[in-house]
């Protein structure tokens, strides 16, 4: 089912390109349900239409797209959030008011494409919540860009020096953070299995024994979505297994 957009964004010719860029994406399918120049006139038509999703610019004359964010928030059920902006500034900002994604333009459809598919993703695990709310998610910021993992996305954290590695099924990221505060926030959706993993309880496929050469016989947690093995404590062994079982 396409998703159904709004386009926001005081310029005509920016909302005529990103109704051209969003046509251009099939996975997945747009439905471009409106257009609005202002934020009065996007919430006129979000109380109006049924709207998946606002593309929404943030500098804009009157109430800027922020404000407009924020009042967004206070709704029953919202339409999801991708800024599209020429400014780069505001990201934390945005990721903070639960924004999916943030595009700076001129927006690539490649850059679209990925935002579309990550709002099709946490819009339907929402839908699994029941509340209408976007699921928990770690904002990543690397390499001069923000972005938002859902956490039931997320099939390990490893403890790697400074840093955590974020591993989804299709890529890695880098997390400034401590494991135990994700391990203390998340423990209904992660259990540690060793003192510098935490893996996702509904990815634990098995658990296997093997032996190594150095340190002789121990054990091994298998994952969905990810063919590397971690090591499992002994004194983990029994939690993973209860998550295994779970």
């Amino acid at each position: 089912m396409a998703l159904k957009v709004l386009i926001v964004d005081d310029e005509a010719l920016a909302r005529s390109r990103l109704r051209a860029l969003l046509a251009e994406c099939t996975e997945p399918r747009t439905d471009v349900v409106g257009e609005a120049s202002n934020a009065v006139q996007a919430m006129e038509q979000i109380q109006r239409t049924q709207c998946d999703l606002v593309m929404l610019d943030i500098h804009m004359p009157g109430v800027d797209g922020i404000a407009l964010a924020n009042t967004l928030r206070e709704m029953a059920r919202p339409p999801a959030v991708i800024f599209v902006t020429a400014y780069a500034e505001h990201a934390v900002h945005a990721f903070e008011l639960e924004a999916i994604d943030y595009l700076t333009k001129p927006v690539r459809r490649e850059r679209l494409q990925q935002a579309l598919q990550k709002a099709q993703r946490l819009l339907t695990a929402s839908e699994g919540n029941g509340d209408g709310g976007l699921p928990e998610s770690l904002i990543i910021q690397e390499r001069g860009r923000s972005e938002r993992v859902a956490l039931t996305d997320v099939i390990y954290l490893k403890a790697e020096l400074k840093y955590i590695t974020v591993r989804t099924a299709d890529k890695e990221h880098i997390y400034d953070g401590a494991l135990s505060d994700l391990e203390q926030r998340y423990a209904h959706l992660f259990v540690r299995v060793h003192r510098n993993a935490l893996v996702s309880r509904r990815a634990v496929r098995a658990v296997e024994k093997h032996n190594d050469p150095v340190e002789g016989e121990g054990w091994m947690v298998r994952l969905d979505g990810v063919e590397e093995r971690l090591a499992v404590s002994r004194q983990q062994l029994a939690a993973v297994r209860e998550a295994l079982m779970s």
